[in-house]
């Protein structure tokens, strides 16, 4: 069975059926064609399908497609601006948190919400706000430098 979905993806409304059981990431890859939401685990366990909504990180593979009704859904392609690369986007390539990719965009948007509520995080804060996203290529302190050049430059401004 499927019904109507009205919300927000990336700034842009849509609306459109979607089946019951569909979930966000499915729904965001198989029906919207946004792909940089990866499908680690499927099971919530690994983070590389973190999206925000209304600002909040969710596993998009646990979150029905449906509970985005009448909200606003930021995935990793919505973050950059005019075809640039976000801030924390390039910190990620310029301190080397990248290194097959596949669990990037989760982590950046788990940065992100982290970011959004804690302006300012400790070191201890961000390795708390990176806790449900795993990456198996690099250190994970890469991306606490990153994070916290990010948070030092906003300061700033």
């Amino acid at each position: 069975m499927s019904q109507l979905l009205r919300c927000t993806i990336n700034g842009k409304s849509f609306e459109g059926m979607v089946r019951d059981d569909m979930t966000l990431l499915r729904f965001l890859r198989d029906e919207l064609h946004l792909t940089g939401t990866k499908e680690g685990c499927g099971e919530g366990d690994c983070g590389a399908c973190t999206v925000l909504v209304d600002g909040i990180s969710v596993n998009s593979c646990l979150f029905l497609a449906l509970n985005a009704q009448g909200r606003e859904v930021l995935t990793i392609e919505g973050i950059e601006k005019d075809g640039e690369l976000s801030k924390i986007q390039k910190a990620f390539i310029r301190h080397g948190a990248i290194q097959c990719g596949f669990c990037s965009p989760g982590m950046i948007m788990s940065a992100e919400a982290l970011l959004r509520k804690h302006p300012d995080p400790s070191p201890e804060e961000i390795r708390r706000g990176l806790g449900g996203n795993i990456c198996r290529c690099t250190g994970y302190q890469q991306m606490v430098d990153a994070i916290r050049e990010v948070a030092e430059n906003r300061r700033r401004i």
